[in-house]
């Protein structure tokens, strides 16, 4: 059963006009971006800084209106949803920031943190509150409810802002690279509480990051992102064991090995990166690519299956 169907997703930022011209100039972060995430599945979208993740990410959650395109959550379209139809969905949707140390309110102690999806929905309950912060491993309750977030870790910020997002009872759930700014002898513990939630509330979860080793440990399928396009997606092993495009396997190739004797070959590519704004109609990896053919320059690649339910954008594959 599908819980999201993302199709045709498009966000252009508008630039400002030049004086004496009269074209419009636009960013493209998010170009024609569709995808399909199961229900209780944890999807990753995985590419470098700058290439729309985090753009995406706010768009599923309708932080940002898309400029055309349809999202499905649940079978309900909410791209076009305004002022309260909006709202009320809201408590469908959920989102885990990047930066706990942004993300919560410094003026807020605990309680009103994750109190305030609650309220804002007409829902506060204190049990709910309580639950909350015991499911993701903040116990007793009754120790941290009172406390600023300047009082935490960076671990028990971020356990907090799980527990907020969490206390609404959403369906989805998009985590927008949640483990980033943590030290690292506490990132696998919040990445196992996530996958424990998961299982535990039958969530589907949008998983940013721009790590491949964390989205393969995490995820059961990737989605790969260049320059506000899909240029490659499937199940997670698939995308790992065998990439197809060459942009995913030079990421692929800068994954650390866990062994000092190992060695793996490092794919280099061109340094000169397309311009996202009013980019041409060609392959956006065109500059980079160490395989680009006269037809990449002139025609963009579309989505297409290259085996079973492993889908790549490249015309070495068209």
């Amino acid at each position: 059963m599908e819980m999201v169907n993302v199709e045709h997703l498009t966000k252009l930022f508008p630039l400002r006009k030049r004086l004496f011209s009269r074209e419009k100039h636009y960013v493209y972060a998010v170009d024609d971006v569709s995808f399909k995430i199961e229900k209780g599945k944890i999807m990753g979208l995985v590419g470098e800084s700058g290439c729309g993740k985090t753009t995406t990410a706010k768009l599923l959650v309708r932080l940002l209106d898309p400029t055309s395109g349809n999202i499905y959550i649940k079978n309900e379209n909410i791209a076009d949803l305004r002022g309260k139809e909006l709202k009320k969905f809201r408590k469908n949707i959920q989102m885990i920031f990047q930066d706990p140390y942004e993300s919560l309110n410094p003026r807020f102690i605990v309680h009103d943190t994750v109190a305030e999806p609650l309220i804002a929905q007409g829902l506060y309950n204190t049990e709910k509150i309580y639950n909350a912060l015991e499911v993701v491993g903040l116990k007793p309750p009754e120790e941290f409810l009172f406390r600023y977030s300047h009082e935490l870790s960076g671990g028990q910020r971020q356990r907090v802002a799980i527990a907020r997002a969490l206390v609404i009872d959403p369906i989805f759930v998009v985590a927008d690279e949640p483990t980033s700014m943590l030290d690292v002898s506490i990132r696998a513990d919040v990445l196992n509480l996530l996958l424990a939630l998961r299982k535990k509330f039958d969530l589907t979860v949008l998983f940013v990051t721009h790590d491949l080793a964390v989205a393969r440990y995490m995820c059961d399928s990737i989605a790969v992102m260049y320059l506000g396009k899909i240029v490659e997606r499937g199940n997670a092993e698939e995308i790992i064991k065998n990439p197809k495009h060459p942009y995913t396997k030079a990421l692929l190739s800068a994954v650390p090995i866990p062994n000092p004797k190992a060695k793996r070959k490092r794919i280099k590519i061109g340094e000169r990166v397309s311009d996202a704004v009013n980019p041409p109609e060609r392959c956006r990896f065109y500059e980079r690519c160490n395989y680009k053919k006269d037809i990449c320059k002139r025609k963009y690649p579309k989505l297409i299956e290259c085996c079973k339910d492993h889908f790549v954008a490249c015309h070495l594959y068209g």
